[in-house]
């Protein structure tokens, strides 16, 4: 997930009228969480006008931003890290019980509590680069949600460092989604660099949404591509997470910033990239993390014995990229 900015004012694009007179999309666009976002909806059935929904959905993504950011030193998030007393909002005790869950089912390989961990690396909110061995298992100790709770009102009297990457992204286009569902908008593609997506495309075609190829260099989304998965027009968020755009190199070994809470290292496997589709963007989020910590092996099991849950990986294999995906991934 990037960095939080807060929205500026968005841009608002009729961008065709399709079907019938009563079809009409717009693209509302703007900028939010280190980079822009793109939200495609269609006004048939919305008596809301589209100046007011850009505002909307700017003062969601604001309030976004003055909860979980990590670079807003005002939000919530960095003043309860900074250990400030502070009283928390329901949006800040939401997505900690779902970080909560999340790292129960994942075995604490998702791990919002292992901000220390993910400082010490230079992947977290902090600058950092190449901790020592035994900075890495003194920090272990202050990491672990087990030491926290599930409640986030008694969890951060315990001072943890918290670090919502893992799921912050995904939660944010939920809940555009949600409000957009709110006002009568029933097909929609939310890209707030991850996606959530229902109903149908201008075209009348499910949504579809192109895998990056994961290789070292491709830094621009949509320029390389690995695949095409079209929704069908069913609601889904999808997500895909890999160690080809944020990492570094030293002594000749790469570094990548999945780092595994339960060793405190950066993932070292042959799983490149991870593409979860799931009925909301953030379990999305959360699992394609989940599967690159874990790597390509527990990674397929885990998808194929997940309900409500598809995937498609890339991975490497005696120097050659190679590509799976469940029964119901259907790429193209």
């Amino acid at each position: 997930m990037g960095r939080f900015i807060k929205a500026l004012a968005a841009i608002i694009m009729i961008v065709c009228t399709v079907a019938c007179d009563s079809d009409r999309y717009i693209a509302i666009s703007g900028y939010a969480q280190g980079g822009t976002y793109t939200v495609k909806i269609n006004l048939r059935g919305v008596s809301e006008k589209p100046e007011a929904i850009a505002a909307h959905i700017d003062t969601l993504l604001l309030a976004i931003d003055n909860t979980m950011s990590g670079y807003n030193r005002g939000s919530v998030l960095s003043r309860v890290n900074a250990g400030e007393q502070v009283e928390l909002n329901d949006m800040f005790r939401d997505i900690y019980a779902l970080s909560y869950d999340v790292w129960e089912k994942t075995g604490g390989a998702v791990d919002v509590s292992a901000g220390p961990l993910f400082d010490a690396w230079g992947f977290g909110f902090k600058n950092g680069e190449m901790p020592s061995a035994a900075r890495v298992d003194s920090l272990r100790g202050l990491c672990g949600m087990e030491r926290l709770g599930p409640c986030a009102d008694s969890a951060v009297t315990r001072h943890p460092v918290l670090n919502f990457n893992a799921i912050a992204q995904g939660y944010s286009c939920d809940i555009v989604a949600d409000y957009l569902k709110s006002i009568g908008v029933r097909d929609m593609l939310v890209d707030i660099g991850e996606i959530y997506c229902c109903g149908l495309n201008p075209e009348g075609r499910g949504w579809s949404i192109g895998v990056d190829l994961p290789v070292d260099g491709n830094d621009t989304p949509g320029a390389q591509l690995k695949g095409i998965w079209n929704s069908g027009g069913k609601a889904a968020g999808v997500v895909t997470s890999g160690n080809y755009r944020k990492f570094y190199v030293r002594d000749g070994k790469k570094y990548a910033h999945t780092v595994d809470p339960r060793t405190g290292y950066p993932v070292s496997h042959h799983l490149l990239s991870a593409t979860i589709i799931a009925p909301d963007a953030a379990t999305a989020d959360a699992y394609a993390t989940y599967c690159m910590v874990i790597g390509y092996d527990e990674a397929a099991k885990f998808i194929n014995s997940a309900p409500d849950i598809e995937g498609y990986l890339i991975y490497e294999k005696d120097g050659e990229m190679l590509t799976w995906a469940s029964p119901g991934c259907i790429i193209e």
